[in-house]
């Protein structure tokens, strides 16, 4: 049973955040005049088909997502209904007006339409993020967690070293904080147990230099540390859940920046890559935990994607925008011929990645580490 909504769980959140995405690429594209042969929710063989002033919605098979074929785009999902959409434009008196085309081809749109086109996706991952979290705050029974300093722990090296109650964390490290998470993130990240504060006190900005925390030893001899103070609750407010949500987006979207900016670093190891099965087991721990905590890692992976396909690599959507700054800039588009070098390139790496993340995610799961 629990294999069984385990599946049903990762087909929900894979379908919602690749859906979603492509329905940005395909909303934008509709609004800039350019031509949609193909929107489909699904992979695979099409189950049901219609056509719509020009273009085929389409429910296909597999679960797992969809695609827009756009008019000019190269790609294999769009040559292929780009190429059944020529044959449709030839049909019979009574079905013509249904099929005939309404835009134009993307690679004859401006430069500036197909640059939004290409960020629409990303920007409807954040959407959907911020949706996702708004009914989790707005559900939760706790108040929103501040960032304000109720109070100091007694005797903790925290207040003895600067925080105050009444202090409003502004920054850790020179990093500013968006939501109470964030704090508790720097910290994680600290090695020396101590960190550079910013804060509101008194509605003054003060810097707080070597904030020092308390440690403590497990039972293994690990050491962790205290934090040694807690933070005021803030109601649930329309305008509070809004600022809390979009701020969480935020948060979530720094921790991927962060986690890429580590690994190439070599401050995180290759080794803690996950794949899709890493993923999959990931969305059913989280599904048996309940709704929630299934929402959460939505949230989590719907802006992971977005933040994912703006990186500057040609596969991705983020690539494809620098071309076409080139384009805008020099007045000339970078050769198809390059444009597929790279892009073969970076998806023949692209791929390597996954196959070695998929490669831990299976000796994770015969080993039983995590």
């Amino acid at each position: 049973m629990s294999f069984i909504i385990t599946i049903l769980a990762a087909l929900l959140v894979f379908s919602a955040v690749i859906a979603i995405h492509e329905f940005g690429h395909f909303t934008v594209a509709k609004l800039c005049g350019i031509q949609v042969n193909e929107f489909s929710i699904g992979m695979g063989p099409v189950l049901w088909k219609k056509n719509h002033k020009g273009t085929q919605y389409s429910l296909r098979a597999l679960p797992v997502g969809g695609f827009v074929a756009l008019e000019g785009e190269e790609s294999p999902e769009s040559q292929q209904a780009e190429a059944a959409h020529t044959v449709q434009e030839q049909p019979a008196p009574e079905t013509e007006a249904s099929v005939q085309s309404t835009g134009v081809p993307l690679n004859e749109a401006p430069v500036w339409q197909r640059a939004l086109v290409m960020v629409a996706g990303a920007v409807m991952n954040f959407v959907l993020g911020f949706v996702v979290l708004v009914v989790l705050i707005a559900a939760q029974n706790e108040p929103i967690t501040s960032k304000t300093i109720y109070a100091i722990q007694d005797g903790a090296l925290c207040g003895q070293t600067g925080l105050q109650a009444g202090d409003k964390v502004l920054a850790v490290n020179g990093r500013r904080c968006f939501v109470a998470n964030d704090i508790l993130y720097e910290l994680v990240r600290t090695r020396s147990y101590s960190a550079d504060f910013t804060v509101l006190r008194d509605g003054q900005k003060v810097q707080l230099p070597g904030v020092q925390f308390d440690t403590w030893q497990d039972e293994q001899g690990e050491t962790h540390m205290s934090i040694g103070f807690s933070v005021y609750g803030l109601e649930k407010t329309p305008s509070n859940v809004l600022r809390e949500a979009g701020n969480s987006v935020l948060y979530y979207g720094r921790i991927v920046f962060t986690s890429l900016v580590d690994l190439v670093r070599g401050r995180e190891s290759i080794n803690n890559l996950s794949g899709p099965v890493g993923i999959v087991s990931a969305i059913g721990q989280a599904a048996s935990y309940g709704w929630q905590d299934l929402l959460e890692l939505l949230a989590l992976i719907t802006v992971n994607l977005g933040i994912l396909n703006l990186l500057p690599f040609p596969a991705l959507d983020g690539g494809k925008v620098v071309f076409l700054v080139i384009e805008g800039v020099t007045g000339h588009a970078v050769p198809e011929k390059l444009q597929s070098m790279l892009t073969l390139a970076t998806f023949g790496l692209l791929f390597g990645l996954m196959i070695f993340a998929t490669y831990n995610d299976i000796l994770r799961l015969i080993t039983g580490t995590v």
